[in-house]
């Protein structure tokens, strides 16, 4: 079966500015997803791996190689791809279903069922009681919640989050993580999950994908076989985290500067 997504020889390269030369980000990045699966791309701060979202988004471009998504090139935006980042992404006039009643409509997706669609995720995302409530009103976990939903609500067969939970408190992440897994076990939906975090990845993902310092290049593809619920005390747990962590740290070496 053809892969959902299929990146081939990706580069990209930005234009340097104030005198500075051009910075590649990312090189020759080869990456294939399969549907239904939860993959996740992880590496240090500035490795690429948000541009290699925003490129599947449709938000940028590479410069050469292959972005396939069900076996179309990536050149915009579509409501088969929702997007979930670390900043929310709401519209602060709008309530939390009149957040996803425009969604719907902008995507198309409004029909006579819509009302009770939209009771039945709210529901699910655990903001009924809020539906009348603006996003300030909200707290970070429940603004990143209303965000999932509205994937939901313009049914995105696809998921693509770039480090979602990165700025909640411990305990918020936790509790968001484990409603992520229980909503991907539910859907089965395709998620494409953005990280920097070596026990967020083996939490959540079936295959953890690692990227060097920039420019970003992929040099572990790892399948995560761990039961669930994971628990990260586990010796099975600690071995894959010493498999990554292994590959990362001396990359990371090797891409400081010399003084």
């Amino acid at each position: 079966m053809s892969p959902v997504l299929d990146i081939t020889g990706l580069c990209k390269t930005f234009a340097g500015h104030k005198g500075h030369p051009p910075v590649r980000v990312l090189d020759q990045v080869s990456l294939h997803q399969r549907e239904g699966e939860f993959l996740a791309v992880m590496g240090p701060s500035g490795c690429g791996k948000s541009t290699l979202l925003n490129i599947v988004a449709g938000f940028d471009r590479a410069d050469s190689g292959d972005c396939l998504v069900r076996g179309r090139p990536v050149v915009d935006t579509g409501p088969d791809r929702g997007v979930v980042f670390q900043e929310y992404a709401l519209f602060p006039w709008m309530t939390v279903e009149r957040n996803l009643v425009f969604a719907m409509r902008a995507a198309g997706k409004w029909s006579a069922d819509a009302p009770a669609r939209i009771t039945a995720i709210l529901k699910r995302i655990g903001l009924e009681a809020f539906r009348e409530a603006f996003p300030k009103h909200l707290s970070g976990g429940m603004r990143q919640r209303l965000a999932i939903g509205r994937i939901l609500a313009i049914d995105s067969p696809m998921m693509l989050m770039d480090e979602p939970f990165g700025a909640l408190d411990a305990l918020t992440r936790g509790l968001l993580q484990a409603d992520l897994v229980a909503l991907w076990q539910e859907t089965r939906k395709t998620i494409l999950f953005i990280t920097h975090s070596v026990d967020e990845a083996l939490f959540l993902a079936e295959r953890v994908v690692v990227m060097t310092p920039r420019p970003g290049k992929i040099v572990l593809d790892l399948r995560i076989d761990l039961p669930r619920p994971r628990d990260i005390t586990t010796p099975e747990f600690n071995r894959y985290k010493r498999e990554i962590i292994d590959v990362i740290n001396p990359v990371l070496r090797l891409s400081e500067p010399v003084t």
